[in-house]
């Protein structure tokens, strides 16, 4: 397997990971835990943010990668920018708790970047 495939899996995780911070500490009710993480506030909330976000941007991604590969482009620049794109989106992670949103903003460029660049060396 690949750097890069294994990067694709460490994305899937990337949302597990908020969603776990969005829901440590306090009571967690989980009989409702949309409804609870929609009544979330602070970092809490940010985090469901994130999490929401990470999911939205995994399958593009995910597509990148594997197109990359099918259409052998160089394994080394897909290596590359699968792994910019994971450091892009933990650091988006981050910065989205912590309400830094235009570093977070730039973070999701860098990321969304990575995912045109795939594409772009697969053509």
């Amino acid at each position: 397997m690949t750097l890069a495939y294994w990067m694709v899996l460490i994305a899937i995780f990337l949302p597990y990971i908020a969603a776990a911070a969005a829901k440590s500490g306090g009571k967690y009710d989980n009989s409702a835990p949309r409804a609870q993480l929609e009544k979330a506030s602070g970092w809490r909330q940010r985090a469901n943010w994130a999490q929401m976000n990470a999911f939205e941007a995994f399958p593009p991604f995910a597509a990148a990668v594997i197109i990359a590969h099918q259409l052998n482009a160089p394994q080394d620049r897909i290596d590359l920018l699968a792994v910019l794109f994971v450091g892009f989106r933990l650091l988006h992670l981050v910065l989205y708790i912590l309400d830094r949103p235009t570093l977070r903003s730039l973070a999701w460029a860098g990321g969304f970047l990575c995912v045109i660049g795939l594409f772009v060396i697969a053509a």
